[in-house]
């Protein structure tokens, strides 16, 4: 992963970064496991079913229903910033998605606290078997160390070269979600919300 920005309309929009070394990556899941452990103790961590079932339709001709959604209590945004990441599953065809679907839940400690985190959608595959979540976060560079850490967890699940991210600094989760974010044809762009 080479990162880079490009400017979209008002926004710049921050491709993939390398992942962060291996040691910082994993020190990085401890620290967020732990605090997910705290806030799921003080009841900080909810899902509320608003956007369950939701269809996101991207740019690139694909779409995908919303299958959960996870939130934390949060201080209002000081620096907000969209994050969307997609890959591709191995091994995981047909029914295998549904069990993936169901098991995911069991992965909220590797995110929910990392500092920054506001929320995520949990996207189903696509019709391409690839995987969305789009989230919002307090902090571009904390939304880009997240996407870093991440990187290793997913590699071991996914398909090579199939793990991507981007970051929208001054955007929030919402805007990409209802295609006010910037505008083009890539993958992580919602065209047409539900």
């Amino acid at each position: 992963m080479a990162g880079s920005a490009v400017q979209e309309s008002s926004h710049t929009v921050e491709l993939d970064r390398a992942p962060l070394p291996l040691g910082r990556a994993l020190a990085a899941e401890a620290r967020c496991v732990a605090t997910t452990l705290a806030l799921l103790v003080g009841g900080h961590v909810h899902q509320p079913a608003a956007h369950v079932g939701d269809v996101l339709r991207f740019a690139d001709g694909s779409s995908a229903r919303v299958y959960r959604e996870t939130v934390v209590d949060h201080a209002p945004l000081v620096a907000p910033a969209a994050l969307v990441v997609e890959f591709r599953l191995r091994w995981i065809h047909g029914r295998g998605h549904a069990w993936f679907r169901a098991e995911s839940l069991l992965n909220t400690p590797l995110f929910v606290g990392f500092r920054g985190f506001v929320s995520k959608l949990w996207l189903a595959h696509d019709e391409n078997d690839v995987y969305r979540g789009v989230y919002q976060w307090d902090g571009p560079e904390l939304a880009h160390a997240y996407a870093r850490s991440l990187w290793w967890i997913l590699a071991l699940v996914s398909e090579r070269g199939s793990i991507h991210y981007v970051v929208v600094p001054n955007c929030t989760r919402d805007d990409v979600v209802a295609a006010r974010g910037p505008a083009g044809e890539a993958w992580w762009r919602v065209t047409s919300p539900s």
